[in-house]
């Protein structure tokens, strides 16, 4: 009998297709040609693993002994009901056997899904057609998995950690001020996922009864509470000095030594005009100008002049009522508000450049991050002499907010200008300001100029508690011969600065400081 050599080459196909190798057999009457199955039962569920792992329900069928009729909305089914978003199933160790011609291949899933979570199970498989197939069943899914069963997903929300006042109490609550509300509306969005926290997560099995058993579970974890830098009797203080006026007001309270916003108080509520909106300073930032002029070498005795009128680059300024002082010290200039000196000495002594460089000094066009939204400080570079002298008195193309203006007369209470906060400044955005310390002489210089303002200038008449600092503003906007003007007062006693506006009010000194003294009065009475 002649020699018959044979070699076999086995080709893996994707999907597995069945096919018959030819093996000799040498029987007494000679040479028989049987049929041997190819691959092994590792091989196959392998394969069948891993076309799960990519959601490959054809190669997963093609691999599969007797599929049922609703083969994939079974594996739809269970990666919706689990919100499985990702998963890799791999074999574990040998196939074994099960009895008979069934082999068995365990196999390890991870799940990423509402809850993340790993279970173990196994394969059969079978012989069919000269091929291991998976025998399937809906244990081949999950090894609980029966008729009828289905996964269920169900979530607990956590509870919302609370937003308090300095002092702790709760201020997010519908008893809490009109004007809080609207901060803590502002709060809840900005810092969401801390007060949020995580919620819990189950997965259960559902038998064909009804019954459930927990397959996995996340714990939820509680937000973290908000602490706040509010102080709920100095922002009741402000409410009640707001409660006479009839026209849009708001009041800003800040502790200067740290830059903690302490009340932020907006009538009528809505819009929180306190951190968002933008005016012309008027006056108030008289303050600012006073203390470039001082930092280039001018006293507060110097002697200046404060004409009626004043014509500077073609356009004619003039003092309120046209009042005219004739030759005075600067302190009291600024205790009269002398628009004609203010705006005269900007020109010829400062430029527009020192101007915007003072000014940024004092917080103008840099970013502020209390921890809600609020609106920057506006000084655009002066262009040419009337825009520069406008500028100087708070008018022209300067706005701001009466957080702004707040944190101004913070920064001379202090000596140094520090970003207002609402939360504490750990959670503070690191995209905000820096504090900016200020030159000993201008902040010497303006602690004796803003008194003044009180005691014998423009808001002389008000009853301030002893101790007030302040600036008193008159800003023009709209058009016309005369046009209607906005009511400020900013101001200082002891570590509490403030600022107040009263939209289209008139004087200063008429509305705004009523209101700061109503404030401060009430303050001193707790």
């Amino acid at each position: 009998m002649p020699e018959i050599s044979y070699h076999a080459k086995r080709r893996r196909r994707w999907p597995l297709v069945a096919a018959a190798v030819l093996v000799p057999v040498v029987a007494a009457g000679g040479t028989i040609w049987a049929l041997r199955t190819q691959g092994s039962p590792a091989e196959t569920a392998a394969d069948f693993l891993s076309a799960w792992s990519r959601s490959d329900y054809a190669a997963m069928r093609a691999l599969t002994a007797d599929p049922p009729a609703d083969f994939q909305r079974v594996y739809d089914r269970f990666r919706g009901d689990l919100k499985v978003t990702s998963a890799r199933f791999t074999p574990e160790g040998k196939a074994g056997e099960s009895g008979g011609a069934v082999r068995t291949v365990r196999f390890r899933a991870a799940l990423d899904a509402a809850v993340d979570f790993s279970y173990d199970g196994e394969l059969r498989l079978v012989e069919r057609d000269r091929a291991w197939r998976v025998a399937w069943t809906p244990a081949a899914v999950h090894p609980r998995l029966g008729d009828g069963a289905r996964f269920r997903v169900t979530t607990a929300k956590p509870e919302q950690a609370p937003v308090t006042a300095a002092d702790g109490t709760r201020i997010d609550t519908e008893t809490a001020p009109g004007s809080v509300q609207q901060l803590v509306d502002a709060l809840k969005e900005q810092y969401r996922s801390r007060l949020t926290g995580t919620a819990s997560t189950r997965v259960e099995l559902v038998g064909a009864d009804g019954g459930a058993d927990t397959i996995a579970t996340t714990e939820k974890s509680a937000g973290k509470a908000l602490t706040t830098t509010i102080d709920l009797g100095v922002h009741q203080a402000g409410a009640q000095a707001l409660e006479g006026v009839s026209k849009p007001a708001s009041l800003v309270a800040l502790r200067p030594s740290t830059g903690e916003i302490l009340a932020v108080v907006n009538k009528p509520g809505g819009f929180n005009r306190a951190l968002l909106g933008t005016y012309p300073p008027g006056s108030t930032f008289k303050v600012v100008t006073a203390s470039a002029l001082v930092a280039d070498g001018m006293s507060a005795a110097q002697t200046v002049k404060c004409p009626a009128e004043q014509t500077i680059g073609g356009f004619t300024f003039h003092n309120s009522h046209h009042e005219e002082f004739g030759a005075l010290p600067l302190r009291d200039a600024f205790a009269h508000s002398c628009n004609t000196t203010f705006g005269d000495l900007a020109v010829n002594r400062l430029g527009g450049a020192r101007m915007s460089a003072v000014a940024s000094s004092f917080g103008f066009g840099q970013p502020i991050q209390p921890g809600v939204p609020a609106v920057r400080a506006q000084f655009p570079a002066p262009e040419g002499d009337t825009d520069l002298a406008s500028a100087a008195i708070g008018q022209g193309r300067v706005l701001a907010s009466p957080l702004n203006m707040a944190a101004v007369a913070a920064a001379i209470a202090d000596g140094t200008w520090r970003p207002p906060r609402l939360v504490p400044a750990g959670l503070v955005p690191p995209d905000g300001s820096t504090p900016k310390k200020l030159e000993p002489g201008v902040v010497a210089a303006l602690r004796r100029l803003m008194p003044a303002v009180v005691t014998e200038g423009t808001a002389r008449g008000v009853a301030f508690p002893a101790g007030t600092a302040g600036k008193t503003g008159t800003a023009e906007y709209g058009s016309g011969e005369e046009p209607p003007t906005h009511s400020w007062f900013i101001g200082y006693r002891g570590d509490l600065a403030f600022a107040v506006i009263v939209e289209g009010a008139g004087m200063g000194a008429a509305v705004a400081a009523p209101v700061a003294a109503r404030f401060l009065t009430g303050l001193t009475a707790r």
